[in-house]
């Protein structure tokens, strides 16, 4: 309260009450050994100290009442050793849950953390591009999956990775790091967009075998991903490779059309195919906005099993107010369209992206 932890106040308010009713109760019943349940209720909201001091006050509480009325009925000795030892299992209580949670925020931190490092915040008009993003898990405690983007300005302009890991949980976590860690490097030095493909191919069947070369079993481990490039020498033209992946949307205030699909295999399974995936040249202006997103928006279902038409739904949110197409309304849109569409149960990890280049004057880093 302002700034103030009020957390004593309840036990305190409890320990008065208990002390007050018993004055005024008959004197063959007494209630003043009911104070034993004020450190346990300490031991739930407040410190360690906090209790301590409230198991002192309720013993100190305890022995005056109940001596303050020497003609009426007292609880004695008993009660006293039972006010003590409930002081004393509330205080030892208080300290495993003190400890609990200081263990559970580090891991919070541990976990904020490993999303900073994989989903990495971004300023605005990074490699001169407006974006926005939503972020949901599937697993409500969780704070990163298996869903990864990013974007990358470089020597031979920004390019974008969003993309969906085959399964759950560290595992995917780990494969969605390795592949965003090589388009870092790949997408700011490689001039073509194919040897930026070409370098996470490698990237994912590295990292497979590696974690069978210790013993964990992924041979089945893939992801799927679409890689874009801005090129800075044709600003009304995007290229485009598809490993498997959900085609991006490209929505303006007239309407929605989606990008061909690209017919490449998702990452990981080059070996199944001799031809890499093609680059798709297509029109992109810069007052058009390109929507990806992962599966959890495309095949999330309603109580009757209904896909989420998202096409349907972005058509008829842009009849209504054309400005849905700017980046940061759009992921609005989508994230609660998705939500409210499957009554807020998420079957896999969302991601929605949208990114808009900038006009030149407004270009930034």
């Amino acid at each position: 309260m302002r700034g103030r932890n009020v957390a004593w106040v309840p036990p305190l308010l409890l320990l008065v009450g208990i002390a007050l009713l018993d004055a005024n109760t008959s004197g063959r019943f007494r209630i003043i050994s009911w104070v034993v349940v004020v450190p346990a209720v300490a031991a739930a909201i407040c410190g360690v100290l906090g209790t301590v001091a409230l198991g002192l006050m309720s013993l100190c509480t305890y022995s005056v009442v109940d001596t303050s009325w020497p003609h009426q009925y007292q609880t004695g000795l008993p009660d006293f050793v039972l006010v003590v030892a409930g002081g004393v299992l509330a205080t030892l209580a208080c300290s495993l849950r003190v400890r609990g949670e200081r263990r559970m925020l580090h891991m919070r931190d541990v976990a904020e953390t490993t999303r900073r490092t994989v989903l990495r915040p971004m300023p605005p008009g990074w490699g001169g591009l407006d974006h926005a993003a939503v972020y949901l898990t599937a697993d409500s405690e969780a704070r990163v999956g298996g869903d990864f983007y990013d974007i990358q300005p470089g020597l031979h302009g920004t390019r974008l990775l969003l993309g969906d890991v085959q399964g759950k949980g560290l595992a995917a976590v780990e494969a969605a790091a390795a592949l965003l860690g090589t388009f870092r490097e790949a997408a700011y030095h490689e001039r073509v967009l194919d040897t930026v493909a070409g370098r996470l191919e490698v990237r994912m069947l590295r990292h497979v075998r590696y974690c069978a070369a210790v013993g964990r079993d992924e041979g089945d481990r893939f992801a799927t991903a679409v890689l874009v490039a801005f090129p800075e020498d044709t600003p009304s033209t995007v290229e485009v490779i598809n490993f498997g992946h959900e085609p991006p949307l490209v929505v303006t205030a007239d309407g929605v059309r989606s990008l061909p699909p690209g017919d490449g295999l998702p990452l990981g399974l080059s070996e199944l195919t001799l031809a890499p995936p093609p680059v798709l040249r297509v029109p992109l202006t810069p007052g058009e906005t390109l929507l990806l997103v992962t599966d959890g928006v495309t095949e999330a279902r309603d109580a009757a099993g209904e896909f989420f038409p998202l096409r349907d739904a972005l058509t008829k949110a842009l009849a209504r107010d054309p400005r849905t197409a700017e980046p940061h309304l759009l992921v609005r849109f989508v994230r609660d369209g998705t939500l409210d569409h499957c009554g807020g149960r998420l079957a896999d990890d969302t991601t929605i992206f949208a990114v808009r280049r900038r006009a030149r004057g407004e270009r930034g880093t």
